[in-house]
């Protein structure tokens, strides 16, 4: 386990998480926060609201079938969006679903679906990229970007289109493209066993698909029931997705129930693309913001039945014999993010074989892996009293040298790094829910200083990878952003996309630097939605200071 020092200067800054920059000093006092807090303990606002109720500032904590934005780099969307659309050809959609569901051919579809980023993926190897990068915001829709982008831009510069004023949505520097595609999982309501890693009531209780003539053809266009995104349209009902089915969708290019980690809908495992590319030999790595074996790091690599079975989908992610997986997969090359600290005696949803400690991954797992023990990964994980940079850079330093693994393992109280607000500091405030849900966050001093940020998980993952093969593969997840949406908390939200869209700067600019865009494609794009509405966008914008 790494500890030591480290005062040479390496790709990472070190620096601790006290300050930010992501608003102009001239700007005044944080104004998203007192806008959050007002509406949040008052539950209500006339500048926006969270859910289909408009006299409630908060009638909605989950997710939606909003439609969700994709923006490539180094690469394009035509053989998927517009007359390539899956959703204009009848058949296509029945290979899609299993089934044709209601309403959801649409001749003039401009969007494309969820598992055609997976296509993406495979035709930009296929084209001769040799680098391979998906961002995944999950939870960034198409109006948490705008949210994000009006804050960072000092204006409200779009009301439809691509946009300005974040970084991914500014850059020009190579081949880039926007567009747009359905999120609907294949069903929700399916129920598993997760000890004998079965699903014991195929087919869930609500299908999937999507109506256009209620969700709009675009993500900006007018919702026409406000039920419908929810699941809860009395005219067409269609089931929204959760992380894990949306990601399977990315990762894997299937429709599956909400819950499942790269199995099919009847519980087969399917091989996410991490794992193809592996066996072409490809380095690996997945990298995110909250704990390391939530939904979209999971199915970047492992197998389950049900999300939830943390610890063994741990196991999968780093190679070690799991119960959907008992002879071991090779596990990741790289493997950063949350969930260090979180401790528990039980957690039903994980089944028989849960041993209580940290609830991602266990001791003796732990222990096994570290290459101090014999295994094959450098662990970097918080350490009392030593800054998470210099953490991270020692490891990444000897995991280069040694020609190993590396496994970074931060975060704070509920499992992820620290919230960034929308000033750029890490001060949160007080969320919508229930008294214990609801209470804003505080960091201590170590918190800040023990911890890294996502922008520096993603370098030294980028650094590693290109030391292990010239060709490798990465899922950077940026994944506060549906935490905070979740929480209805607006000024997290925005914090939590600006924080991703500074990994995404700062990785573009080490791949200008190491060998440019002929051998690199680049994705960025969310899961799912979530439901805010924002009716008066100025009041986003950050006023100058006298």
């Amino acid at each position: 386990m790494i500890r030591l020092r480290r005062t040479c200067v390496s790709i990472l800054a070190v620096a601790t998480l006290t300050t930010g920059n992501s608003l102009p000093s001239s700007q005044a006092a944080d104004r998203i926060a007192e806008l959050q807090a007002a509406a949040a303990t008052s539950n209500k606002s006339d500048w926006g609201h969270w859910g289909p109720n408009p006299e409630k500032y908060s009638s909605w904590t989950t997710h939606s079938n909003r439609l969700i934005p994709a923006y490539t780099f180094g690469i394009d969307l035509k053989a998927f969006a517009g007359e390539n659309s899956v959703y204009r050809d009848e058949d296509g959609i029945k290979n899609l679903y299993g089934y044709l569901p209601e309403k959801t051919l649409n001749p003039k579809a401009e969007y494309f679906d969820q598992t055609d980023i997976y296509k993406l993926q495979e035709a930009a190897v296929a084209a001769g990229k040799k680098r391979v990068i998906l961002f995944v915001f999950d939870g960034m829709d198409w109006q948490t970007t705008r949210n994000a982008a009006i804050v960072k831009a000092g204006k409200v510069a779009y009301d439809e289109g691509r946009g300005e004023g974040l970084a991914f949505l500014d850059y020009r520097g190579a081949k880039t493209d926007f567009g747009y595609f359905v999120t609907s999982p294949h069903n929700d309501g399916t129920a598993v066993n997760v000890d004998k890693q079965t699903v014991t009531t195929p087919g869930g209780k609500l299908r999937g698909g999507y109506d256009v003539t209620l969700g709009g053809e675009a993500p900006w266009s007018k919702v026409t029931d406000a039920q419908y995104p929810i699941g809860k349209s009395e005219i067409t009902p269609h089931a929204y997705t959760d992380s894990a089915s949306s990601a399977t969708s990315l990762m894997a290019g299937i429709k599956s129930y909400n819950a499942a980690i790269n199995v099919d809908a009847t519980g087969n495992g399917v091989l996410p693309i991490a794992r193809t590319l592996q066996d072409d030999g490809f380095a690996i790595g997945v990298v995110t913001s909250v704990p390391i074996s939530h939904a979209t790091p999971a199915c970047a690599y492992a197998n389950n039945v049900h999300r939830n079975d943390y610890q063994d989908i741990t196991r999968d992610l780093i190679g070690r014999p799991s119960v959907f997986n008992p002879n071991g997969l090779p596990g990741v090359d790289v493997l950063m993010g949350g969930g260090w600290g979180i401790d528990q005696d039980k957690d039903g949803s994980q089944g028989k074989n849960f041993v209580p400690g940290n609830r991602y991954i266990t001791d003796d797992d732990l222990a096994a892996i570290d290459v101090a023990n014999g295994g094959k990964y450098v662990v970097a994980q918080r350490t009392s009293g030593e800054p998470g940079p210099e953490v991270l850079n020692a490891a990444v330093s000897q995991a280069k040298k040694q020609q190993q693994r590396l496994f970074g393992y931060f975060g704070v109280e509920r499992g992820h790094l620290p919230y960034r607000t929308a000033d750029g500091n890490y001060d949160p405030v007080v969320n919508v829910g229930n008294p214990s849900s609801a209470k804003a966050e505080a960091y201590s001093k170590e918190d800040l200083r023990e911890n890294v940020t996502l922008q520096q998980m993603a370098l030294a993952a980028v650094d590693l990878l290109q030391s292990r093969s010239d060709c490798w593969w990465l899922m950077v997840e940026s994944g506060d952003v549906d935490w905070a949406n979740h929480s209805n908390n607006i000024d997290s939200s925005i914090g939590a996309v600006i924080s991703g869209d500074d990994a995404f700067r700062a990785v573009v600019k080490w791949i200008e630097e190491n060998g440019g865009w002929d051998e690199t494609a680049l994705i960025l794009t969310a899961d799912h939605g979530h439901y805010f509405h924002l009716v008066q966008p100025e009041v986003l914008v950050q006023k100058s200071a006298d």
